[in-house]
């Protein structure tokens, strides 16, 4: 009988990952590449990538560094094209890219809150339209979409990103339903993960009641968030989708408030 942990391998399997360059993106790469799949990079920075492709080769496993502004959907048709030329297959797309500025509701303006749902909920449609008909292909694809604890709860200053990962958590059950039975669609919702982009607003005062109003008594690291990807993209996840799965601590309302006044 063959070991549980094998359902966990994504042998030979090729994966597309957003926001690879750091953070979760990066940490989700190597992931899959423990677990025996090819990987292709995709971020703004071309250096950051080359660093992590060279840790996906140190694992032996191939890596294609894309340097991209997944922001820019026109160039999706490119990308899949180079995946498909380099590969010649697509097992997983992982929609990782995305984030939104706090901003007070009131200074929150039309275009912003545009510019927040294009950048975490109108690409994940747009590249997973451009991957589906390789995804299904294979037979049993997987999208992951990456979505946030605060389309969960209320947050004062998130307008704009809260309702943009809403938005992407829906779209996941919306896309799930449309791509059944061939690809799976699932989405995580982090809390709050330690990566740079927390580190532009942590302080000490801040972290500590972040990390006093999670259960766990703990930030997130990316590597928990890349476990829960691995999971959802391999054998052992083959019986879910449509489902949003929060890796948050545990949390049930907001651990990073942004302290507004009442208008």
């Amino acid at each position: 009988m063959a070991s549980v942990f094998d359902r966990f391998l994504l042998t030979d399997r090729v994966a597309l990952i957003t926001g690879a360059g750091r953070g979760i993106g990066a940490a989700t790469a190597l992931a899959f590449a423990d677990a025996g799949a090819d990987v292709v990079l995709c971020a703004r920075s071309a250096a950051q990538l080359e660093e992590v492709a060279a840790a996906v080769a140190a694992r032996g496993r191939r890596a294609l560094a894309v340097p991209s502004d997944i922001d820019d959907i026109s160039g999706y048709p490119d990308l899949v094209a180079r995946v498909i030329d380099e590969f010649g297959r697509l097992d997983v797309l992982v929609n990782n890219v995305g984030g939104s500025p706090p901003r007070p509701f009131l200074e929150t303006s039309a275009r912003m809150f545009e510019k927040a749902f294009h950048f975490n909920v109108t690409t994940a449609f747009a590249l997973t339209q451009e991957s589906a008909p390789h995804l299904l292909s294979t037979g049993a694809g997987s999208v992951i979409n990456i979505s946030s604890a605060a389309g969960r709860f209320a947050t004062r200053g998130s307008t704009a990103y809260g309702t943009a990962k809403a938005a992407l958590s829906h779209l996941t059950r919306m896309l799930a339903l449309d791509l059944a039975p061939r690809v799976r669609v699932n989405a995580i919702a982090p809390g709050s993960i330690a990566t740079a982009a927390l580190d532009t607003v942590l302080t000490d005062d801040i972290k500590a009641r972040m990390i006093e109003g999670t259960p766990l008594k703990r930030l997130g690291e990316p590597e928990d968030i890349a476990a829960a990807a691995l999971w959802l993209a391999s054998p052992a996840g083959g019986y879910v989708t449509g489902k949003v799965i929060d890796v948050d601590g545990g949390i049930q309302v907001t651990n990073l408030a942004h302290d507004l006044p009442d208008l």
